[in-house]
């Protein structure tokens, strides 16, 4: 019996030093640094091009990357009590040194579809767009080099991220990783089929199904329909001052989600943030006043065609 004990002890000692072996590994050494990438990418200079890539910035990055200073100069993006730690979204300007004016645009396209930056480091996962379409991307890079007031030379530099134990083993753990670039060319699909054309906005230019499934941590984004929950809502959302909301369920359940409303109040919502009652939507939704009645009846076609979730979701009535 004192053998088998002795053993078992052993056994137990062994365990639990490989625990504070990687505890210690994860919380003292450096996070993971991975291939440099550049893509091939030639930016538009037509109107259509470019106000595509306004749209994509000025509904998707400005939430993040707001500053301040009235540009994408970055903001707190996580509360100081964050489980993951303090992170901060970055200074995107033209900045050469606090921004992204060095990066050539073939980096820039790299970091957007992989997560990784121009120094081998993963800053993802929300500045990834795997799916975004070759043109929207250029667009977007495009517009980030325009004379657009967002974009230009900022001062400002943001501290570094402050990632907690649990946030430095998501990612040394292989939990959260950077993509890898396949080099398969992505079409934007054409606006004359409605329900393809609705799928790529909501799960590419503009990502609805991110915010409105069950989790970021659960979220497929290179096959965003095997997301968890997919477009059923309950997502733990902050604003820009950290107030938690649930994401809204927007699959068309009549009781959970959306499916009482017309197309009109739809759209209304998404422009003007007021849902079919007079309530306010969440102050986590972005307005969406750019995007044109053709990609907005596009996602409500999609929307319909999206599998039911019976997901209630408590919010404001």
């Amino acid at each position: 019996m004192k053998k088998f004990l002795k053993i078992l002890g052993y056994v137990f000692g062994g365990i639990l030093f490989v625990i504070i072996a990687i505890a210690g590994w994860v919380q003292l050494t450096d996070l993971p640094t991975f291939d440099k990438g550049s893509i091939t990418v030639i930016l538009p200079t037509d109107s259509l091009s470019l106000s595509v890539g306004r749209k994509i910035v000025e509904e998707r990055c400005v939430y993040c990357h707001l500053g301040d200073d009235g540009k994408l100069s970055g903001r707190q993006f996580t509360p100081n009590d964050s489980p993951f730690g303090v992170i901060w979204s970055k200074n995107i300007t033209q900045h050469n040194e606090k921004g992204i004016g060095n990066y050539t645009n073939g980096e820039l396209a790299y970091l957007i579809r992989t997560g990784i930056n121009r120094n081998g480091r993963f800053i993802g996962p929300f500045m990834i767009i795997p799916k975004i379409s070759d043109a929207d991307l250029a667009g977007t890079i495009a517009y980030l080099r325009s004379n657009s007031p967002l974009v230009q030379p900022s001062e400002k530099e943001r501290p570094s991220h402050q990632y907690s134990f649990l946030g430095k083993a998501f990612f040394k753990l292989g939990m959260i990783s950077p993509l890898t670039y396949s080099g398969k060319i992505i079409e934007t699909p054409n606006s004359s089929n409605s329900i393809a054309y609705g799928k790529y906005l909501s799960t590419g230019r503009y990502a609805c199904f991110s915010c409105h499934s069950a989790s970021f941590e659960t979220n497929n984004e290179e096959y965003p329909e095997k997301s968890q929950g997919y477009f059923g809502g309950g997502n733990p959302i902050e604003d820009n001052v950290f107030n938690i909301t649930p994401s809204a369920n927007i699959t068309m359940s009549k009781t959970n989600g959306i499916g009482n409303w017309t197309k009109e109040q739809f759209i209304h919502a998404l422009r003007t943030g007021e849902r079919p009652n007079g309530k306010g939507l969440s102050a986590a939704m972005p307005r969406l006043p750019l995007p044109d009645d053709t990609e907005l009846d596009a996602i409500w076609s999609y929307l319909q065609t999206v599998p039911i979730i019976e997901n209630h979701v408590e919010r404001l009535k």
